[in-house]
């Protein structure tokens, strides 16, 4: 007993095999050599046709036969011609495809067309049963020498690719090897073709028994009714995702859909970018994840519809957060290059309005329909987190719009636009810790998974510890760019004497104050601020901000052109205040800051003869 329990399972198993085997081979063949097998397949299954319908037709025939289902005596003459013409086109097509040479196709045509006159002149049943056994036999010994001849070519080429693939594993990697696979059998067109296929065809069936059922109950209704219509929906959703295929298949959709709805709203918005282009890539990926967190397709028909339809408000959230990010480098950059054109403004704060508008109202009708659950507060989180993104993008597009609008530049821009940005990564950062929370306690008390657990860590590392740090290291930054800004020395513009330069990194003149450099290079405070954050070095002449006391002594005193301060005002104050201001503001490194007092007083000692030397400079220069 036990050894004939175990031989189905070794013939699945040995069927799956031969399957996974063959679909290796077809993985590996080239475009021409696939192209070629598929049309040997399609010739196979011609012939098979050809057979069984000629075999159809007899056993039908007989008035006597148990199988007998259809009327299909030879007194009908309007039956013959059919069947001539389906075998005329079944020959044709199946010389066509083996590419069969011309005296042989006349022999194989008359083969398929023998079971079809012993049927028109009324021979004997068992005779024209004989004449369909021997067509059928000489079509496929005829097509086993076909194979025969072409398994030469068919081995070739299969080593041939393999050989190719060998060698390009050797040379790039698994990575593009898959990846010209991938393109190469163009994997998700063929999802996609399947399973709408698979969908139409159930479709059409179920509408066919709801027709029959309607007919016998005496109802003749030439449309479905609502409710009808509404019980096929859902019917052909839910299996639509039965199983892994059909949700690989369902994803291939949904990538198709969200490609276009992407493209769409770019061309809407008037963006170019491309790596706006990959909504189509990250919401497929995204439903089949949550498909195998949720392990959609292994639950009841009716559990299934309801987890479908969570999935989806969760994926509906995260294509808002992505069209959110289409949109805000537009909107930041019509704000900052003050654009005024109004067609160019309205397409992406139409955008930003829907974005804002559509999460609220997703909101509140969940939460009318539904209690409160782990599902409901993340897609809740998840809304108000969309809407505090596009509050936020408003803002500093406002900002930027009013700054813009005024002539005189405003410096305290950046500070605000970092206070509002600043905001917003602080409020997204808390979201994440809080769903993180709801993540742990699904998997901890709802449903478990690997893949869940996975997913929360993916979501700790980027949603929260990258977040964090990077927030911190913007902080820093700033900071130590603000310390730098206060460390060198300003001049104020006055008046009478104006500094006759222009920044040299907005271009735009001087009207309250300069900063200047120790190189003595000219600059907003703004501006140099913003430089600051990238490079420690001065945008002219790239040399450090902070400079060793020896480089000060030979730095020559130049302005933003390259030539020597003529004004002596500015010397003066130079002479007066620079070198004090300069000591006092600097920032010291740790390691300074731990040497001895010993230390300290060389370094002043140094400190002092070098304002003197510099001071004697100065005298020259005005002598």
């Amino acid at each position: 007993m036990p050894l004939r329990a175990s031989r189905p399972s070794w013939g699945s198993s040995s069927s799956g095999c031969w399957g996974v085997l063959a679909s290796a081979i077809v993985l590996v063949l080239s475009r021409r050599a696939l192209f070629k097998f598929y049309t040997i397949s399609m010739a196979l299954v011609i012939a098979a046709t050809s057979v069984l319908i000629n075999y159809y037709t007899t056993l039908h025939s007989n008035l006597n036969s148990p199988y007998r289902l259809l009327d299909l005596s030879p007194s009908g003459s309007s039956l013959w011609a059919p069947l001539i013409v389906l075998q005329l086109i079944f020959g044709i097509g199946f010389i066509t495809l083996l590419e069969i040479d011309s005296v042989y196709s006349h022999l194989i045509i008359v083969n398929m067309l023998v079971p079809v006159v012993g049927f028109i002149v009324d021979l004997p049943i068992e005779v024209q049963e004989t004449l369909d056994i021997i067509s059928g036999l000489l079509l496929a010994i005829y097509t086993t020498v076909c194979l025969s001849l072409r398994f030469k070519w068919f081995y070739y080429s299969t080593k041939y690719t393999f050989l190719l693939l060998k060698h390009m594993y050797q040379v790039y990697g698994v990575q593009v090897m898959l990846e010209d696979a991938w393109k190469k059998i163009h994997f998700p067109d063929v999802l996609r073709v399947f399973w709408l296929t698979r969908l139409a065809t159930q479709a059409v069936f179920l509408v066919y028994a709801v027709k029959l059922a309607n007919a016998s109950a005496g109802e003749a209704a030439s449309f479905l009714s609502w409710s009808e219509f509404w019980e096929l929906v859902c019917h052909l959703i839910i299996s639509g995702c039965d199983s892994t295929l059909t949700v690989l298949g369902m994803s291939a959709v949904i990538s198709s859909i969200a490609h276009y709805l992407g493209l769409g709203i770019l061309a809407f918005i008037g963006s170019t970018e491309e790596e706006d282009k990959r909504l189509g890539f990250v919401a497929p990926v995204l439903f089949f994840i949550l498909a195998l967190q949720t392990g959609l397709s292994g639950l009841k028909p009716e559990e299934r519809l309801i987890r479908l339809c969570r999935n989806m408000c969760l994926l509906l959230t995260a294509i808002l957060h992505f069209i959110h990010g289409m949109t805000d480098p537009v909107l930041m950059s019509l704000s900052a290059s003050h654009v005024s054109s109004f067609r160019r403004h309205f397409p992406v704060l139409l955008v930003s309005v829907f974005l804002f508008v559509l999460p609220i109202l997703l909101s509140c009708v969940l939460w009318q329909y539904y209690a409160l659950n782990t599902w409901l507060f993340a897609v809740t989180a998840f809304c108000v987190e969309l809407c505090l993104k596009v509050v936020v993008s408003l803002t500093v597009y406002t900002l930027f719009m009013i700054d813009g609008h005024y002539s005189v530049v405003w410096e305290k821009l950046d500070d605000y636009v970092y206070y509002v940005r600043s905001t917003g990564s602080i409020i997204e950062f808390i979201f994440g810790i809080i769903m993180f929370g709801n993540g742990a306690y699904t998997m901890m008390f709802e449903s478990g998974s690997k893949i869940r657990a996975c997913m929360m860590c993916l979501h700790a590392y980027f949603n929260i510890y990258l977040q964090a740090k990077n927030g911190w290291k913007t902080f820093m930054n700033r900071r130590t760019a603000v310390k730098k800004i206060n460390s060198l020395p300003e001049v104020k513009v006055t008046e009478d004497g104006e500094i006759d330069d222009v920044c040299a990194i907005c271009y735009q003149e001087f009207r309250t104050s300069a900063r200047v450099t120790p190189c003595h290079h000219y600059f907003h405070a703004l501006c140099l601020r913003k430089w600051l954050y990238i490079q420690d070095t001065c945008p002219m002449c790239h040399q450090k901000v902070y400079m060793e006391d020896e480089a000060k002594e030979t730095t020559s005193f130049s302005n933003n052109n390259g030539v020597a301060v003529p004004n002596e005002e500015v010397g003066q104050d130079l002479v007066d205040g620079e070198p004090e201001r300069e000591l006092d503001g600097h920032d010291l490194s740790e390691e300074e800051s731990t040497d001895g007092d010993e230390e300290e007083w060389t370094a002043e000692q140094h400190h002092s003869n070098a304002e003197e030397e510099l001071i004697h400079e100065l005298d020259n220069l005005r002598d």
